[in-house]
This record gives structure tokens, C-alpha cells and sequence, in this order.
């Protein structure tokens, strides 16, 4: 008898056990996603006599080394303890890193230490808090003076107006700084504060969520990055060259305290793969430019 041919048999599905459809489909999907995600060039569509040539993506996952990172980090921490260890007078520090979630310090919840001229960003932040409208004319001329110049008596003119340090210690509250006191009476300068809160403030203003506008928030940060040249020392040996810097650094000779200097820098170092919060104060310095240098 001679078999009759009916054609091409039609495909048949292959039997896949149960629970394997599911694993095989998520590891089609997780394999496209990989594919989509990773490659960047399009396959030129052209018509089918034609020969396309091949693109390979090239595809690159990176997992962080943590053995490396502790290591490099505990490195890091010994060299400046080492540092810190031969400078003269009291050095206190903190500092975070907003990319990697990396943090340490020094003395960093120490909140005995005067901030001097650095308490002029809180003061500002503070005026803005009050001002639901924003600040006048007259105020915005007082505030980039404080900033940028660190002018004493711009800063006297917006204590005065934001309420002194009752109104500050309101402030403080509501940001969450927990370890900042405002000087007494007029004395703003005297403001203690301690690392640790220093780069909370910093973080108020980068992230809000503390009742400072985003507008508010920019224009204080904007004043910092134009701090000028003469004082933009400190914290900015930090940046690289294309980093922006955003800082308020403070000094003062403290006549009574064996007429020593309090020196302070703290601010923000933006860059590829960085957001670095720092601050450093120091007291019983026996100069401002020791202070400076350290």
C-alpha cells in the first residue's frame, strides 16, 4: 500500500513541564529587558534582498566591589585621623556622600563648636521660611551681600528682621536641627552647631520637605556657589576641576579662649558620580590661616 502525502505536518507545540513555562518565559523577559536596556543602537530595517550588517550591543553590568569600598573607606578614615592628629587645636568633621549613601566622621555630634559667619545661611533659610511671598528688593540685596561678601551688617540688618535667635531656635525646630543653638542677643556669630548639623541643613536645602520652596531652596544654594573668591576656601579643596562647589565658611578670633581663632567651612561638592556633603570646624586654632589650612 503507498502512502498518500498530505503536505507539511503543521508545528507542534513541544509538552513543557508544568512550572518550566513560567521560568523559561521569565527568563525570555528578563533576557529582552537586559537586551533593551543595555543596547543603544537601533538595527536599520532594509529591505529583505538585502544583507544587514550585524550590531552587537555591547552590554556592561557593574556590581559594586564591597570588600574594595570598606577597604578603601577604612583607608581613608586612618589617613585623616593621621592628618587630623598633628594639627594644632581642635579639628571636628562629617561628612556624607549622597550617590553612595557613604558616611563618617569625627567629633561630628559635637555641638559646642561657634560657627561664626556660617550662621548667615541659617539666617537666610529662616527669613525665607517666614516670607511666603519671598523676599523684597531691599532683602535680596541684604541676602547676596551676607552670602557672598559674608557682610556683617547685611547679616545684623536680617537678624534683626527674621526675629533673632528666639526666631532661629523656632527654625531649628522645624528643620531638625537638633544640636545647633543660636548666639545670644545680637550676636549671631556665636551660633554653636556641630557637623552632623551643618550637613542636615545642607540636606534641607538639597531635598526640601522642611517647608522651604524649591524657589527658596535655590536661591540660598545659588548664593553659595558664588561665594567669592577670596573665601571660597575650605571645603572646596574637595572638588575637581568641572565639580560645583556651594559653601559658607566662617572665622573669628576668640579673644577670651587664649586668643585663639575659630575657623569653619562647610558646603556641597557636586560632580560625575559624587554629591559630597562636608563640613569641618575647628577651634583653639592659633591663626586664622592655620585654621584655613587645616
Amino acid at each position: 500500500m503507498r502512502a498518500k502525502w498530505m503536505g507539511p505536518a503543521a508545528p507542534v507545540a513541544p509538552v513543557v513541564p508544568a512550572g518550566l513555562g513560567l521560568r523559561l518565559g521569565l527568563g525570555l523577559l528578563l533576557g529582552l529587558g537586559l537586551v533593551a536596556g543595555c543596547g543603544t543602537e537601533r538595527v536599520p530595517v532594509v529591505p529583505v534582498a538585502v544583507k544587514a550588517p550585524v550590531k552587537v550591543a555591547r552590554c556592561v553590568l557593574k556590581f559594586p566591589d564591597v570588600r574594595a569600598g570598606d577597604a578603601a573607606r577604612a583607608r581613608l578614615q586612618r589617613d585623616i585621623s593621621r592628618y587630623v592628629r598633628g594639627r594644632p587645636g581642635r579639628v571636628v568633621y562629617g561628612v556624607q556622600d549622597l550617590v553612595s549613601g557613604v558616611q563618617f566622621g569625627k567629633g561630628e555630634h559635637d555641638h559646642d563648636m561657634i560657627t561664626a559667619s556660617g550662621a548667615k545661611v541659617d539666617i537666610l533659610a529662616a527669613l525665607l521660611l517666614q516670607r511666603s511671598g519671598g523676599l523684597d528688593e531691599g532683602e535680596r540685596d541684604l541676602a547676596a551681600r551676607m552670602i557672598k561678601e559674608s557682610d556683617n551688617s547685611a547679616a545684623d540688618a536680617l537678624w534683626s528682621r527674621v526675629g533673632g535667635g528666639e526666631a532661629l531656635s523656632g527654625f531649628y525646630r522645624r528643620v531638625g536641627l537638633r544640636e545647633t543653638t543660636p548666639g545670644p542677643s545680637k550676636y549671631w556669630g556665636g551660633t554653636k552647631t556641630s557637623p552632623a548639623d551643618r550637613i542636615r541643613l545642607l540636606k534641607a536645602l538639597i531635598k526640601g520637605g522642611k517647608g522651604l520652596s524649591a524657589a527658596d531652596r535655590r536661591l540660598v544654594l545659588g548664593l553659595m556657589e558664588q561665594v567669592q573668591k577670596d573665601q571660597a576656601w575650605g571645603v572646596s579643596a574637595a572638588a575637581r576641576p568641572g565639580d560645583r562647589v556651594a559653601l559658607k565658611n566662617g572665622w573669628t578670633p576668640r579673644p577670651f579662649i587664649h586668643n585663639t581663632w575659630a575657623v569653619t567651612s562647610y558646603g556641597r561638592v557636586t560632580g560625575p558620580g559624587r554629591d559630597l556633603l562636608l563640613s569641618v570646624q575647628t577651634d583653639q586654632q592659633p591663626g586664622e590661616g592655620t585654621g584655613i589650612q587645616t
